[in-house]
C-alpha cells in the first residue's frame, strides 16, 4: 500500500542537519500504524512525504522514494494523491477553506464532482460518527481548538479515503473526545482502510494500533507490534503514559501554603447574542498552579482571553490585593501562550523572541531559559521554521521571560512528548516559587498530576468546582466520562 525506500531529508536552509536519514518503512493495507518520539524527531516530516506534501510544498534535498500502489508519490499530482488519502494537520485551522462548518465538511466531497444526494449521505454519516450535529452551521473560527481538530477530521473522513495520515490528531482533544477517536479509527479499520498516526498521546491507541515506529534523531530507531509496546517502559524512551489508571497527582512543596486569592466579580462575555462565560463570584488562590479544565466549548480559551485582557467587551471585575484591574491593568499584569501560538511568534530567531518579551533585555538570563526549556541549540533558528511542539516550548520561554505576576497558558502541552513536558513542569514549579500565579488551560491529565495544585472546572462559561488538587475528582472527570 505504501513504502518508503531509503528516504533522507533537510529541510531547505536547515543547518542542522538531516531531518529524515536512511527512512525504510512500508505500510499494508488496513495496518493501523503509530509514529512516536520526541518532539522534532522526524514523524511529522514522515507524513509529509506520505501525503505528497514533500515534495509538492515543502522544499528541500530529497533522497530515496515514497510509493502509494507502487506509484511514485513526488510523480503524482496532488489532486491524484487526495483520492487515495486524507490528512490531518498538526494544525487544522491550516487546512480549512470555508467560514462554516457545514461548508467545511462537504468541501471535499464537492471538489471530487459527487452527487449532492451523496454528499448529503456523507454529510449526515460523518457527523453520526463524530456527534458533532451541536457543531453543523457554525462559524469555524469561534470554535475551540478541540472543535475544530474535530470538525478537520470528519472534513477527511467524508471523502472516504483509502489511507488516512494524522499528524497529533488529539493535541487540543478533550478526553472524552479522544476515546470517541478511538471509536473512529476503530471503525476506519474494520473498514479496511490504512491509518498513520503520528502521536505523543497514547492511552486512547492501545486497542487501535497494529504496529509502532519508534523515531530518534530522524532515524527508525525501534519498531514493536502493539502487544510487545504494551509491556516496554515507556517513559525509558521518553513516552508519554500508556495507561492513565498508574497516574496520581504529586503535591508539590508550595501545595496549599497561599493564603491570599484572586477574585472574580460578575465576569462575564458574550459572542452576540451567545453567553460564552458567565462567573458571578469566585475566589482563586494566588501563587498556585492553577488548571483550567472543561469538555471542548466549555469557555476554557474565552475564559484566558477575558481573564489577560484580550477581551474588550469582557464585563466584570478581577480584583488582586484589594485593587480592581480594569482591561489595561490586566494586559500589564498577565502574560499568556496562545493554543495557536504562531499567533505570537514575530522575530528572525527563536534568541530574539524571547529577548522580545522582557522590559530590558538580558541575554544570559534569556539563553538561561532556552537551556531549562531544552531549546538553547535552536537559538538562531527561525521561529516558524520549527516543529509544533518547538514552537509551543518558544512561546513558553517568552512567557517566563515577561516577568509578568499572572501568566496563562492555553494548551501548553499539546505537541509535546514526555520529556518536554517535564521541563514545561519543572518551570511552573519554578514559577511558583518566585510568586507567580500560573493559569494553565488543559486536556493533559500527566501536566496535572505533575504539576498542578489547584482547578478550576468550567461548563457552559461557568465554574462548576473549584477545588484543590483531588485525585478522585479527577480522575472521574478524566478516566469515567
Amino acid at each position: 500500500m505504501l513504502k518508503m525506500e531509503d528516504v533522507s531529508f533537510a529541510y531547505e536552509n536547515n543547518d542542522s542537519g538531516r531531518n529524515l536519514t536512511d527512512i525504510n518503512l512500508s505500510v499494508d493495507k488496513g495496518e493501523v500504524i503509530l509514529l512516536c518520539g520526541e518532539s522534532g524527531c522526524g514523524k511529522t516530516t514522515i507524513t509529509r512525504f506520505l501525503n505528497g506534501l514533500i515534495p509538492n510544498f515543502f522544499n528541500g534535498n530529497r533522497e530515496g522514494n515514497v510509493y502509494l500502489k507502487n506509484e511514485s508519490i513526488s510523480e503524482m499530482p496532488i489532486y491524484e494523491i487526495s483520492r487515495h488519502m486524507g490528512s490531518v494537520f498538526q494544525n487544522p485551522k491550516t487546512q480549512f477553506f470555508n467560514v462554516d462548518t457545514t461548508s467545511e465538511l462537504v468541501f471535499g466531497c464537492e471538489n471530487l464532482s459527487m452527487s449532492v444526494d451523496e454528499i448529503k449521505k456523507r454529510l449526515d454519516s460523518v457527523v453520526k460518527d463524530f456527534n458533532i450535529t451541536h457543531l453543523l452551521d457554525k462559524n469555524i473560527f469561534k470554535l475551540s481548538g478541540g472543535e475544530k481538530q474535530k470538525i478537520a477530521c470528519a472534513s477527511v473522513s467524508a471523502v472516504f479515503p483509502d489511507i488516512l495520515v494524522l499528524d497529533e490528531p488529539s493535541s487540543n482533544l478533550d478526553s472524552q473526545s479522544s476515546w470517541d477517536f478511538e471509536e473512529i479509527i476503530k471503525k476506519w479499520k474494520q473498514q479496511g482502510k490504512t491509518v498513520i498516526i503520528a502521536e505523543h498521546k497514547l492511552f486512547f491507541l492501545s486497542d487501535v494500533v497494529d504496529r509502532v515506529i519508534f523515531l530518534e534523531n530522524g532515524k527508525i530507531a525501534r519498531e514493536w507490534s502493539i502487544e510487545e509496546f504494551k509491556n516496554i517502559d515507556h517513559r525509558s524512551f521518553g513516552l508519554r503514559q500508556f495507561d492513565l489508571d498508574n497516574l496520581t497527582c504529586k503535591r508539590n512543596e508550595y501545595y496549599s501554603q497561599n493564603r491570599e486569592f484572586l477574585q472574580l466579580r460578575n465576569f462575564k462575555f458574550r459572542y452576540g447574542d451567545t453567553q460564552v462565560l458567565d462567573i458571578d463570584d469566585v475566589k482563586i488562590p494566588k501563587n498556585e498552579i492553577i488548571a483550567v479544565i472543561g469538555k471542548n466549548g466549555a469557555g476554557k480559551s474565552t475564559f484566558a482571553n477575558c481573564l489577560c485582557g484580550l477581551k474588550k467587551s469582557c464585563k466584570g471585575e478581577l480584583i488582586c490585593d484589594g485593587a480592581v484591574l480594569n482591561r489595561k491593568d490586566r494586559l500589564k499584569k498577565t502574560y499568556m501562550v496562545m493554543q495557536d501560538v504562531n499567533h505570537q511568534l514575530f522575530t528572525e530567531s527563536v534568541l530574539d523572541e524571547v529577548l522580545l518579551s522582557m522590559d530590558e533585555e538580558d541575554v544570559n538570563l534569556a539563553e538561561d531559559i532556552l537551556e531549562n526549556l531544552n531549546l538553547i541549540h535552536l537559538k538562531d533558528a527561525h521561529p516558524m521554521a520549527l516543529s509544533g511542539g518547538e514552537k509551543q516550548r518558544v512561546a513558553i520561554a517568552s512567557a517566563i521571560a515577561s516577568k509578568k505576576e499572572i501568566l496563562i497558558f492555553d494548551e501548553p502541552t499539546s505537541g509535546l512528548d514526555l520529556k518536554n513536558m517535564m521541563r514545561v513542569s519543572e518551570n511552573l514549579k519554578y514559577l511558583q516559587n518566585l510568586g507567580i500565579t500560573s493559569f494553565i488551560i488543559t486536556h493533559d491529565f500527566e501536566l496535572i498530576c505533575e504539576s498542578c495544585s489547584h482547578i478550576i472546572h468550567l461548563d457552559d462559561g461557568k465554574i462548576i468546582d473549584n477545588y484543590n488538587v483531588d485525585d478522585k475528582k479527577l480522575r472521574d472527570f478524566f478516566l469515567n466520562q
